[in-house]
């Protein structure tokens, strides 16, 4: 198998890995957000923290707009798997609170976000089973869609190399060429080395681009996009784990002696007490750890900011006209800046992670002599 296929059938295996986990674990935000509070209804105020919040969670529906009380949302599917019987049917069915079928979207207490079974009489069945969700929620949907425009992209381009063999790229097939090149010889190599970087160039490239294009597939405010997928840490978790699983598996006896058994410490830090292969078993840990926080922070911080900054136009507005009209100058320069600011953070997270992941396996397989 050559390593084109190799790399298409990585696309898919992490995509469907994604999309399992993603469904199973993924703790939706509630699909009422796109209605306003109790509160807010009485008082009519901007609730800049709902607002935010509704945008960077995951939900059962896609929130459009809203136009005074009509808020304007896209279903999605919900899919439950209870006593071994599946059901099918729309979150719209959820919409303000309702219950349908037995079940209902909880809004508030120990299962707030999830779907919960009820009794006759609309209330929750504290002792029922909660169904097994595998709703496509609007990070799923995000997530299916990205896996499928790179499965497209790249395997576009690959037939573009089959069909004009020893020829110069052109369009699609350059740009594409010069991201692989980047990944490949000012990440993979110097980190992994000259001759065992090959074998794992297949999930680099994966973990690359998958990043890179949810990541500015997550700044377009329109759908499909606008999901905050790499925000999500269950899709951060789940990149971090693979490249713990694939470093360990890697992993020389020389990378497990230097952290069983380092050569140049102490002996006082290895015996009575194995101080020191604590230490580097922690470090074991926290590497990938710190892969999964990294990107989920900074994603989220950037949503945030600039969501922050549109809510102080209705924060002023409340307060004064003018302030508003004032505040909205200054808030959508500052919100222009940070989304130009992301395009760039979008590529720096995708290069760190996959920079840190090839170090990790440089790391595993170095011979020491």
């Amino acid at each position: 198998m050559n390593g084109k296929n190799i790399t298409k059938i990585s696309f898919l295996t992490i995509a469907f890995l994604f999309f399992s986990i993603c469904t199973s674990i993924a703790n939706p935000a509630d699909s009422a957000k796109i209605q306003k509070t109790a509160e807010q209804e009485h008082t009519g105020k901007f609730n800049a923290g709902e607002m935010i919040f509704e945008h960077i969670l995951d939900a059962h529906q896609w929130h459009i707009l809203s136009i005074g009380h009509t808020h304007i949302a896209i279903p999605l599917p919900i899919i439950l798997i209870d006593n071994g019987k599946i059901v099918l049917f729309s979150s719209s069915k959820f919409d303000d609170g309702a219950t349908y079928n037995g079940y209902k979207l909880e809004t508030e207490g120990a299962h707030k976000g999830k779907i919960v079974k009820t009794k006759s009489d609309g209330t929750v069945d504290e002792e029922a089973k909660l169904p097994l969700d595998f709703s496509i929620t609007k990070t799923v949907f995000a997530l299916l869609f990205s896996a499928l425009l790179l499965c497209i992209i790249f395997i576009s381009v690959a037939n573009k190399y089959k069909k004009n063999r020893n020829k110069a790229p052109k369009g699609l097939q350059s740009l594409m060429e010069m991201a692989i090149l980047f990944v490949r010889d000012d990440v993979a190599k110097p980190s992994i080395g000259e001759h065992k970087y090959e074998k794992f160039m297949p999930y680099l490239m994966t973990v690359f681009f998958f990043i890179f294009f949810n990541n500015l597939l997550g700044l377009i405010p329109i759908p499909p996009a606008g999901a905050n997928v790499t925000g999500n840490i269950a899709i951060t978790m789940i990149l971090a784990v693979c490249t713990f699983v694939i470093t360990t598996f890697s992993a020389n006896k020389n990378y497990w002696k230097h952290i069983i058994n380092a050569p140049g410490v102490p002996w006082w830090l290895k015996i009575p007490i194995p101080l020191m292969p604590i230490v580097e078993l922690i470090g074991v840990i926290t590497k990938p750890f710190v892969l999964m926080v990294r990107l989920f922070a900074n994603i989220t911080a950037g949503h945030i900011i600039i969501l922050g900054f549109i809510s102080l136009i209705f924060v002023f507005g409340e307060m004064n006209t003018g302030a508003g009209i004032g505040a909205s100058v200054i808030s959508i320069a500052f919100s222009i800046f940070m989304s130009l600011l992301e395009l760039l953070v979008a590529f720096i997270q995708a290069y760190v992670f996959t920079l840190l992941s090839a170090l990790y396996f440089g790391m595993a397989i170095e011979e020491h002599h």
